[in-house]
């Protein structure tokens, strides 16, 4: 998995001088020996300067297709494949740095496999991966679409795309772009069968020279230059595996009284599994006596940590997890920075947090992101199985999903207008809980959202989290919406949707199955998914009757007529139309009723049926007059006017475009009366009137650009 914090030479912002860890909101007393020899090394390069030349020469060789005669059609994969812990990643992310300047398109990045070992979809990380090239994808669309669109939006660029800690060749495949101006670097613990002319260069451990060196970057260099031997025996017994020698230099460091023969020992004393393969050895041994060396509720959190939504922590996951305060979970996090057990999360160029208006100080809500490095994630998820109860953990997880929720409607509150309820309720929360503007809002929901959407399927797949999922999933939907409008959250609320139909369908809560098919639905009829969209709208309709659910009843009839008219069946949307006016009727709704007949005359009108579409239109009609709604009995009105011409009777089209025209000066409309003075003006033209039509236009176009604004 990915290692980049402990791999090959990159050394962590804070990692050498930073305080021993201490309990939770407590700070270890004491400076570091060498720290400021330690300060200056935290951004050099360890080892692998062979491994890097091997690369750079990969890039310049010939390529199957190159030998051939013929231009590779495909980017060029360079492959890094080494254990979880050998560096692999920091050497990836070197390989980047040396060759960005000659990919001006930069560098794009994803992570094929997920916190708990799972693969990555292709699907997702093709959207992720888009969406960071600014390309907008349908929601809901399928994985090949979407790595399709990826290509066509990599073609023509010169960019990096870096695929870490790949499972296989399967999720990579799809992802390779077809332009041989990019250049594809994958990280993997072994080859890509299947994807041609890809030369791995395997990672061992670093020499007995670099490994002290990385030791020294950590420890100091004063008690690795008193005793060499040792240190080289440390540097042996961490299999040069920059992830155990991280660990071990950290664990050496927080101790200024210890010596390099005090950790070799300590590293012989941990008890292996029987059954741990060789090469694992190292980096168990390592983690093991970090985490043993932690105070208990350190330790704890460390456990935890690993429940963390798309694996990003920062201080209100940790809080809620552990249920400690947010002061002593951000103080326990930076500490474990400093141990090499986590990585910092920087920030993106436009994702600097925002500050408290009141005190200048980062916003509360915002607080620093971090991950567990991949290569220490299956060893500490192993200690919380081993530590902590199957009924703990689910406590810790609804803890930190409440928190989540909570964050949300605060994030939402923000907003909305500020003499909102919403507004008035969140000025109640603790200061923690609260964001300083809307824009700080907006980036702590930007900077989360793929942590947010896991937290939903976590919700969902735990399965006994009562209604808890629901409600996180509600509030999610809702602060999309009022940060992102519909359209560009949509692709996100599709898989929110989705979410809900599984909880929906688990649990028979028909209500809730026919809204989340509704939802889903209208998003697949967006993307042109007609028959996809008619399926789930039948299986809403389904469910809505079986509760006698008028209200879902009614949108779904009238969402199919609205399909079958996007379609062009003009019989089949006038029937559906007519079951939802049924309806409407029955429950006394009349402006939905007048609203439903146009559109059932709208149907009859293009398919040629005059005279039902002039009865579904004078129905509207009358409708509109006993509600008193003189616009819509104007627009009605004119509607049949519009029929009768269409039937070829132009006298009586002229007689009613005439009363159309006199309702809609009662209701003040002035452009649908500017409209219906240029079509009295056709239908004259077409009567052999020209003298009366160019009165009538005159006074039409003075009204339009009258009512232009």
């Amino acid at each position: 998995m990915t290692d980049q914090a402990v791999g090959g030479g990159h050394l962590p912002p804070g990692m050498a001088d930073g305080p021993v860890t201490a309990a939770p909101g407590q700070r270890a007393p004491g400076p570091r020996e060498d720290g400021a020899a330690a300060r200056h090394s935290t951004t050099g390069f360890t080892g692998r300067r062979r491994e890097l030349k091997e690369l750079h020469a990969d890039i310049a060789r010939a390529g199957l297709d190159t030998l051939s005669g013929r231009k590779g059609a495909r980017s060029r994969v360079l492959l890094i494949a080494g254990r979880p812990g050998s560096g692999r990643t920091a050497l990836a992310e070197e390989l980047l740095r040396e060759l960005a300047d000659g990919h001006p398109d930069g560098v794009l990045r994803a992570t094929l496999t997920g916190p708990g070992g799972e693969p990555a979809d292709p699907g997702r990380t093709a959207r992720d991966l888009l969406a960071a090239l600014g390309a907008d994808a349908p929601p809901g669309a399928a994985e090949d679409e979407l790595t399709e669109q990826l290509r066509e939006a990599l073609a023509g660029r010169r960019a990096l795309l870096f695929l870490d800690d790949a499972p296989g060749a399967e999720q990579v495949e799809p992802l390779l772009p077809d332009a041989p101006d990019c250049l594809v670097v994958v990280v993997s613990q072994g080859p890509l069968t299947g994807i041609p002319d890809v030369r791995p260069c395997a990672l061992g451990g670093l020499d007995s020279a670099a490994g002290v060196e990385l030791l020294s970057r950590y420890a100091g260099p004063t008690r690795i230059t008193v005793d060499p031997r040792t240190a080289d025996s440390v540097a042996e017994e961490c299999g040069g595996q920059p992830a155990a020698l991280v660990l071990a230099g950290a664990w050496l460091a927080a101790r200024p009284k210890s010596s390099v023969a005090d950790l070799y020992q300590a590293l012989r004393a941990v008890d292996l599994p029987p059954d741990l393969p060789t090469g694992a050895r190292p980096l168990f041994r390592a983690f093991r006596l970090a985490h043993d060396a932690l105070p208990a509720p350190a330790a704890r959190i460390l456990r935890l940590i690993t429940l963390a939504p798309g694996g990003l922590v920062d201080a209100h996951i940790a809080s809620a997890l552990a249920g400690c305060s947010v002061a002593a979970a951000a103080t326990t996090l930076a500490d474990f920075t400093t141990l090499g057990l986590l990585r910092p999360v920087a920030p993106e160029d436009d994702e600097a947090p925002a500050a408290d208006a009141g005190t200048g100080a980062p916003d509360p809500a915002l607080r620093p992101r971090y991950r567990l490095p991949g290569c220490l994630d299956p060893l500490a998820r192993e200690l919380l199985r081993e530590h902590e109860r199957p009924a703990d953990i689910q406590l810790a997880r609804a803890r930190m999903l409440e928190r989540t929720v909570r964050l949300l409607q605060s994030c939402r509150a923000m907003g909305e207008p500020a003499d909102s309820p919403a507004r008035e309720k969140v000025d109640g929360l603790p200061r923690t809980l609260r964001f300083c503007s809307r824009g700080a809002a907006a980036h702590w929901l930007r900077s989360r959202r793929g942590a947010l959407l896991d937290a939903a399927r976590i919700a969902v797949a735990d399965g006994e989290l009562d209604t808890l999922d629901r409600r996180l999933m509600a509030a999610l939907t809702r602060t999309l919406l009022v940060h992102q409008g519909p359209e560009a959250a949509a692709p996100d609320l599709y898989a929110l949707h989705g979410l809900v139909l599984r909880v929906a369908e688990r649990r028979e809560l028909p209500r809730e199955k026919a809204a989340a098919l509704l939802n889903l639905a209208d998003l697949d009829g967006q993307a042109g998914r007609t028959a996809q969209a008619l399926t789930r709208y039948r299986g809403a309709l389904e469910a809505a009757r079986s509760v006698q659910d008028p209200v879902a009843t009614g949108r779904v009839l009238e969402s199919l007529g609205g399909t079958y008219t996007a379609l062009g069946d003009w019989q089949r949307a006038a029937d559906w139309y007519g079951r939802a006016l049924e309806l409407r009727l029955a429950r006394g709704e009349s402006a939905d009723a007048a609203r439903l007949q146009g559109r059932i005359g709208g149907a009859h009108t293009y398919a040629g049926r005059w005279g039902e579409a002039l009865k579904a239109w004078r129905a509207a009609v009358g409708t509109y007059r006993r509600t008193g709604d003189v616009a819509g009995q104007a627009r009605a009105t004119g509607e049949v006017a519009r029929v009768q011409e269409y039937a070829g009777r132009p006298e009586e089209a002229l007689r009613t475009c005439l009363e159309a025209l006199g309702i809609a000066r009662k209701a003040g409309d002035g452009r649908l009366e500017a409209a219906l003075q240029l079509r009295i003006a056709d239908t004259l033209d077409r009567l052999g009137d020209p003298a009366a039509a160019r009165l009538h236009r005159a006074v039409g176009e003075r009204l339009l650009e009258d009512h232009s604004e």
